[in-house]
């Protein structure tokens, strides 16, 4: 029997890690959570990102496309009110989702209904899968 201890170093630090972040009390702003949400999904001939923001206004985020990554940035503004309780996370937010390959930069459409963005993203001819024909 063979005892791998090349973790074991590893383990107290994780360890002191769990219980840090068990031991204190867990309010909304301190958990990790991604915001917005964001679906992301693909096809053969396009990906399709679908981002939660409902509630935002169109004209508090922007939407942005780099060489390799969709960018949304933008800000939920507070509401008034007084709350008992607010899940609904506020403020300046920034998601960057990562394009696993090359997109038709000038075909990419987005729409924003019911509170969600929906964007898609034509595949480059590239990398596109294609048949290629067998000869007997």
């Amino acid at each position: 029997m063979v005892i791998d201890f090349s973790n074991f170093y590893d383990l107290s630090r994780e360890l002191d890690r769990f219980f840090d972040e068990t031991s204190r009390p867990l309010f909304f702003s301190q958990r990790r959570v991604a915001y917005p949400m964001v679906n992301v999904a693909e096809d053969d001939q396009n990906y399709y990102v679908d981002v939660n923001l409902p509630g935002v206004d169109p004209k508090e985020f922007e939407l942005t496309l780099t060489d390799k990554n969709l960018v949304v940035k933008g800000e939920r503004k507070p509401e008034e009110g007084r709350y008992y309780r607010r899940e609904r996370l506020q403020g300046v937010f920034q998601r960057i989702v990562a394009m696993g390959a090359p997109v038709e930069r000038e075909k990419v459409a987005a729409k924003f209904t019911d509170g969600v963005l929906h964007v898609t993203l034509p595949k480059s001819e590239a990398v596109k899968p294609r048949k290629i024909a067998i000869d007997n």
